[in-house]
Order: C-alpha cells, then sequence, then structure tokens
C-alpha cells in the first residue's frame, strides 16, 4: 500500500485537466481545510474532492467493492475512509464552503461530467 498515491492520481488528474482546459483555475490539495480537498477555488469558496471508487467504497459501484481475501481488514479501512470523508464535507460545509465530489467512474463520461462541474462552479 506504500506505492498508492494520494494526490495526482489518474482520475484526478484528468478532473484538473478538464477544468482547467474550460478556463477556471484552482489551488491543490489545502492543508488549511478540512480533507485537503483536491481543488480549492478560494474565491468562490468551493472546493471539489476526487475519488476512486475501491478506496473511498463508491455505493452501487463495480469497482467500489472490497477485495474477497481480508475482508475484517478492508471492511474496516474502507468504513473508516468513508467516515473520514464524511465528517471533512460536514466540516467544510459549516465553515460556509460547497462541496462536489467527482467518482473515479463518472470521469468516462466527460460531456456529462464537464456539465456538472461548470453547473456547480456558476451556481
Amino acid at each position: 500500500m506504500s506505492r498508492i498515491r494520494g494526490k495526482d492520481t489518474v482520475p484526478e488528474l484528468k478532473v484538473r485537466s478538464l477544468i482547467h482546459n474550460l478556463g477556471y483555475r484552482y489551488r491543490l490539495h489545502s492543508k488549511k481545510l478540512p480533507g485537503k480537498p483536491d481543488l480549492v477555488f478560494p474565491g468562490r469558496r468551493k472546493v471539489i474532492f476526487v475519488h476512486g471508487c475501491f478506496w473511498h467504497a463508491h455505493s452501487g459501484c463495480p469497482k467500489g467493492q472490497p477485495p474477497k481475501s481480508n475482508l475484517d481488514f478492508w471492511l474496516d479501512k474502507l468504513e473508516t475512509n468513508k467516515k473520514r470523508d464524511a465528517q471533512a464535507v460536514r466540516n467544510l460545509r459549516s465553515g460556509g464552503w460547497q462541496v462536489l465530489t467527482v467518482w473515479q467512474c463518472q470521469i468516462k463520461d466527460v460531456e456529462s461530467m464537464t456539465k456538472r462541474i461548470v453547473k456547480f462552479l456558476e451556481s
């Protein structure tokens, strides 16, 4: 697990590229904010998290299923990740920030994702 990256993942780079091409500028991984959001738009008080379906246990997604071996470890780990994510979102929202979560499986539909991101950033 030491080779698993927390920053600059392939899904994150795709989302960052798309947003940059749309003309929006952002900050990366602000340590001052709860959960260290992947993309921060300080002037708009908006943040975007880019979550991998496996690591954040995306419900209803085939990639979000735990492995069959060492199940106790993985269920505990993935549940802890989900709780930490939810707490970070609550803390951000209580601080006046708007939060959008983009899942790895949603990145394939670029048109839909683009509309969703633009709607979020322009609202």
